[in-house]
């Protein structure tokens, strides 16, 4: 039986591009890769540029200033080598003196800074406002630090109070971590018979030192490379970079200002006893 054929359709003819269409083509592709270049930039500079920019600054040029802050001082140890004092009493910061020196004076229950001494001593000998802070290391016993920071720090009147430099947890649970916090603050705070400062970055204070039991504490918090502190809460001190330059001092250095006027640090440092009331 022979097969029926259906007749086969002609292919129409492909029309040939335009030139015209070509070169919109090219258009639209060069467009898109260009925006999609730029918006890789403005995620890298938002992710990767803006937040170290005041660190670069810092480093090979002059540092940002926090602004609406007049008191400034900074804080030192044996990483600053033999400070100039003579230099460092008519230093700088921006356009203000400096008017605290903070030294550090121990870590854990056996290590004494290397520069501690000196740099106490010659604070006060300039006329600078001088304190002194202890380094908590999480593996070492609580009062064990206390009693240390206690026999090697000399804090007299007119010095800012004890300070407690927490910058680590250990692998402690958060509660035990906290109660032997606690310990150190109130076992130096019957020494020197004031409250003791607290030190940390913001990020260890918000996951570790956000409890109402720290609140009692006046806060210094390091917090870098910010126009403005983020924290909310109270403070008294912020340490808003660590590459200063202050005549005086060889390299950089940690900036840090007083969260009020001369008067008010003046106020905050250790007074005499008062007179009991007749």
């Amino acid at each position: 039986m022979s097969k029926t054929h259906k007749p086969q359709r002609k292919s129409r003819p492909r029309r040939k591009r335009s030139g015209g269409s070509r070169l919109r083509s090219w258009w639209v592709l060069l467009l898109g890769g260009i925006l999609v270049v730029v918006v890789y930039i403005g995620i890298f500079y938002h992710f990767f540029v803006s937040p170290l920019s005041f660190r670069w600054r810092a480093i090979y040029g002059e540092p940002d200033y926090p602004s609406g802050y007049n008191v400034m001082g900074i804080d030192v140890s044996h990483h600053q080598n033999r400070i100039d004092w003579d230099k460092l009493r008519n230093g700088r910061i921006g356009n203000l003196p400096v008017q605290f020196v903070i030294s550090k004076a121990t870590e854990g229950t056996t290590l004494t800074d290397d520069n501690f001494i000196e740099n106490f001593h010659q604070a006060k000998l300039n006329g600078i406002i001088r304190g002194a802070y202890h380094y908590y290391k999480a593996n070492r016993e609580a009062k064990a630090q206390a009693e240390y920071y206690h026999h090697q720090a000399p804090l007299e009147e007119g010095d800012l109070p004890p300070i407690l430099d927490i910058e680590e947890r250990g692998n402690k649970p958060l509660k035990t971590f906290q109660q032997d916090i606690l310990r150190w603050l109130k076992i130096v705070e019957e020494y020197y018979g004031v409250t003791p400062i607290i030190y940390t970055g913001y990020k260890f204070k918000v996951d570790y030192l956000n409890t109402p039991e720290f609140d009692k504490y006046p806060l210094w918090i390091a917090h870098y490379y910010e126009k403005e502190l983020r924290y909310k809460g109270a403070w008294v001190m912020w340490q808003y970079t660590d590459c200063g330059k202050v005549d005086g001092i060889r390299g950089t250095v940690d900036l840090n200002i007083f969260n009020g006027e001369t008067k008010d640090l003046v106020a905050f440092t250790i007074q005499p006893p008062s007179e009991p009331e007749e």
